[in-house]
């Protein structure tokens, strides 16, 4: 049998990304965006490593509390393990980030998997760059051409996956929905208006973000 029939997969592991051949894994950078709310309140936002470190000084201000936290790319919400110390809850987190391979910068990788064919890897070995780095190149070239509208498409999918959780009981919020599926920003921001503070300005800024993209 040849390796065609069966689908090659290949491990990438941080540190050792471009030596070792295993079945299935390559990495990819951690760049997500967090945002976190308690209550009314918005606690944390930004990169993965600002927000969760402001996520952890705030729980461990307010023992007994929760928080509601999302993944902004997604509208997803998300749970971390914040026990122990800062440094001990982040380096459980975000691993790759704390704990670069040898000689590699700080990239925030995690491992996932992929399967290809056999000529997608001779391609891959055969490229100048490393093949972590060529996957890479690939996919961010590819988001770069991704058609304004899926992009849009995608972001008023995951505020109103998020407007739900966070809002999904104040005034008008299936109106506010609709606005924003129909794109009608300023009439979604008029209808969040008189929410609480944090949660009408953090929507506000999000809908600011979707009004600028253009089809």
């Amino acid at each position: 049998m040849n390796g065609e029939a069966f689908g090659l997969r290949r491990f990438y592991y941080p540190g050792i990304i471009d030596k070792l051949f295993l079945p299935g894994y390559i990495i990819r950078m951690n760049t997500t965006r967090y945002s976190a709310f308690s209550a009314d309140a918005l606690i944390a936002t930004g990169d993965a490593g600002i927000a969760l470190a402001q996520i952890k000084q705030w729980l461990d201000a307010h023992p007994g509390e929760t928080a509601l936290i999302f993944d902004d790319e997604s509208g997803r919400q998300v749970d971390f393990d914040f026990r122990g110390s800062p440094e001990e809850a982040l380096a459980r987190i975000l691993p790759a980030q704390t704990k670069p391979g040898r000689g590699r910068p700080s990239l925030g990788v995690v491992c996932g998997e992929v399967s290809l064919l056999p000529r997608h890897w001779e391609w891959l070995e055969a490229e100048r760059h490393n093949i972590s780095a060529t996957i890479r190149r690939l996919v961010d070239e590819a988001m770069k051409r991704e058609p304004a509208q899926a992009k849009r498409a995608r972001l008023v999918e995951a505020i109103d996956k998020k407007l739900w959780v966070v809002a999904g009981n104040k005034a008008s919020c299936e109106e506010a929905s609709r606005a924003l599926y129909a794109g009608d920003c300023d009439r979604f921001k008029k209808l969040i208006a008189g929410w609480p503070k944090d949660i009408a300005a953090h929507f506000s800024a999000l809908a600011d973000e979707l009004d600028g993209f253009r089809y």
